[in-house]
């Protein structure tokens, strides 16, 4: 074997520096880019771990939002039972207060017939008791032979009645009475 020649020794020094100078470029490149890969990741960790941490505040919001909701439709619901309650007190409050409006009207319808039988009864009592001389009174409303308890009588008076029915289908408002209790 024979020995190279300086040409070929420098050519061949020359293309190992080419290529020394080559593997040093692409190491510096691999440093680089490792260090670029390196702070990528470490940013990519740091927004994993905002992010992670802005869900879980989201998430505490939105369970927090989710209990008061809850809470407040309890109440809610706990008001309209309450409510509906009183509005069934009140329904059967404003049933009885109707009956009894109906009772006192029918007592102020029957008020002048009443007020009119207690003036006959306070004339009564003002006559005093009857003679026993066997002579007839000078009450020209009792020598008539009509008593005000009469069928004929009670049968002109528009606004008595026996029964109550009746009371319902008569009309007063044609008669009207000037006496207060």
């Amino acid at each position: 074997m024979s020995s190279p020649s300086p040409v070929q020794i420098r050519e061949a020094n020359a293309h190992l520096a080419a290529l020394h100078r080559r593997v040093t470029d692409l190491e510096q490149r691999l440093e680089e880019a490792e260090k670029t890969v390196r702070e990528q990741a470490e940013s990519l960790i740091r927004k994993d771990e905002q992010l992670r941490a802005t869900t879980q505040e989201i998430t505490e919001a939105k369970d927090k939002e989710i209990f008061f909701l809850h809470e407040k439709l309890c109440q809610s619901e706990e008001s309209i039972h309450k409510l509906n309650q009183t509005i069934k007190e009140k329904d059967s409050l404003i049933g009885q207060l109707q009956h009894r409006c109906q009772l006192l009207d029918n007592i102020c319808k029957s008020r002048p017939l009443l007020d009119s039988m207690l003036a006959q009864m306070a004339e009564a009592e003002r006559m005093g008791p009857v003679s026993d001389l066997g002579k007839p009174t000078t009450n020209s409303s009792l020598t008539d032979g009509e008593s005000n308890c009469s069928p004929s009588r009670l049968s002109n008076h528009k606004d008595f009645s026996l029964s109550e029915d009746d009371s319902d289908d008569q009309e007063l408002d044609g008669v009207v009475f000037g006496t207060t209790v």
